[in-house]
């Protein structure tokens, strides 16, 4: 009860038509305007209007298409577990600018505990990985030490936020 209390906290301007807006806008990002008033059960000019608020708001960031990685030849997931020499301001930025300009790396976190960053790879298979890991991730600003972990089946996966 606390976390649905939190969360109803969390978007206090958004109300039950918002937040079906917004689920039915993860699920099925394409979906008309007609089609979307239909499933939140309002004219589609005040439905337009929701959208067009949650957009300006940026409740709606943006709109993309979510690729098969194993039909795009990429079905290897890598988690890389990254600790810097310092946490010195400088080595942060110097390692988040560099990092974001791997394509290879689809995620990047800032992490508590005994690792500073994890980052989530995408690699062809183990040959693949070890290009990735020899070309850029070696050559990372301040690394230390970095732990490697392939994930064997994704059971679960999701963009979808909870509303």
């Amino acid at each position: 009860m606390f976390i649905l209390h939190r969360r109803i906290f969390r978007n206090m301007s958004l109300d039950h038509t918002d937040r079906r807006i917004l689920q039915v806008l993860q699920k099925q990002g394409r979906i008309s305007n007609a089609e979307l008033s239909e499933q939140v059960n309002l004219s589609a000019s005040a439905c337009h209007r929701r959208v067009q608020r949650l957009e300006t708001d940026g409740y709606i960031r943006n709109y993309v298409a979510l690729l098969d990685a194993r039909k795009m030849n990429l079905p290897a997931t890598v988690f890389v577990e990254i600790t810097l020499q310092s946490q010195a301001d400088e080595l942060l930025d110097a390692f988040e600018k560099a990092v974001g300009r791997i394509p290879d790396v689809l995620e990047c976190h800032l992490m508590a505990g005994t690792a500073d960053y994890i980052l989530k790879v995408v690699a062809e298979n183990t040959d693949d990985f070890a290009r990735i890991h020899r070309q850029h991730l070696t050559r990372l600003p301040g690394v230390a030490q970095m732990q490697s972990s392939f994930a064997l089946r994704t059971v679960f996966k999701t963009t979808a936020l909870p509303v």
